[in-house]
């Protein structure tokens, strides 16, 4: 698909996500969200080693729904698909993506701005960025990931902080939290950025996948338990064994497994 609101770029085993909608501090529509649907499928493509996930700008890394969209019973647009419903399509993209994303924080991460850099496996943010949540203050909250993740980020008295006081915090407030990985100096961003990047592209995919996964084991219940055993049925379909049969099913004959046993 065409977008008008985001920037997919791939740079070798690099793919960068974009939310180009800088006059709005990169605040998303339905249009915004569902260009993200697709761009973050785009990224299981198995030449993509890391995604970058980011704002336009200097100004915002996201700052959650645009508000100018927003109608009783939710936000306007030609999608059937409701905002809040896809923005935890987003989301559940971002986590259960078998490869490290990249919150690049280059800005405001705000309200579901916020909520999306906290579900990336790593932030990395800009020594101006601010971080908050906006809810309570808006007439919203988010039901799941946001706060669930966050919990286990910083805490439960923290979280709840966050979420109900809906106050900002600075760069170095986060990282002292353990909200974010890194804090650079703006101009020292997309340096910094690479090098993470660079680091986690040495690193085995099969690796950095079935961990991925594991975290998700923990703190996802059987959600998270499935995701680890079909990232495992994916390695499986890889052996001679699995092969045996598929093969022997077409071939309506039994499979001989006993070739594969070990003793």
């Amino acid at each position: 698909m065409e977008y008008e609101d985001i920037i997919f770029e791939i740079e070798g085993k690099l793919a960068r996500i974009t939310i180009n909608r800088p006059h709005r501090y990169n605040a998303c529509t339905q249009q915004t969200v569902h260009e993200l649907i697709d761009a973050f499928n785009r990224c299981w493509d198995n030449e993509i080693g890391v995604v970058v996930f980011t704002g336009a700008g200097d100004k915002a890394f996201c700052t959650g729904g645009d508000q100018t969209t927003r109608e009783k019973g939710g936000y306007k647009g030609e999608y059937k698909l409701p905002l809040e419903v896809g923005w935890q399509h987003v989301t559940h993209q971002i986590r259960t993506l078998p490869k490290p994303v990249i919150a690049r924080v280059n800005g405001y991460a705000i309200g579901g701005g916020h909520v999306w850099h906290v579900t990336c496996d790593l932030s990395i943010a800009a020594e101006h960025a601010q971080f908050g949540q906006a809810g309570p203050r808006v007439g919203s909250f988010d039901p799941g990931y946001g706060t669930g993740d966050l919990m286990r980020t910083v805490g439960i008295k923290r979280a709840k902080e966050i979420w109900f006081l809906c106050r900002r915090y600075t760069a170095q407030q986060a990282l002292k939290m353990g909200l974010v990985n890194q804090v650079v100096p703006y101009e020292k961003l997309d340096e910094e950025v690479n090098k993470w990047c660079e680091e986690l592209l040495e690193k085995s995919p099969t690796a950095l996948k079935m961990l991925k996964y594991a975290f998700l084991a923990e703190t996802d219940g059987a959600t998270g338990a499935t995701q680890l055993g079909v990232g495992g049925l994916s390695l499986y379909y890889e052996t001679d064994e699995a092969v045996e049969g598929k093969n022997a099913f077409l071939d309506k004959r039994k499979p001989n497994f006993n070739q594969f046993r070990r003793g």
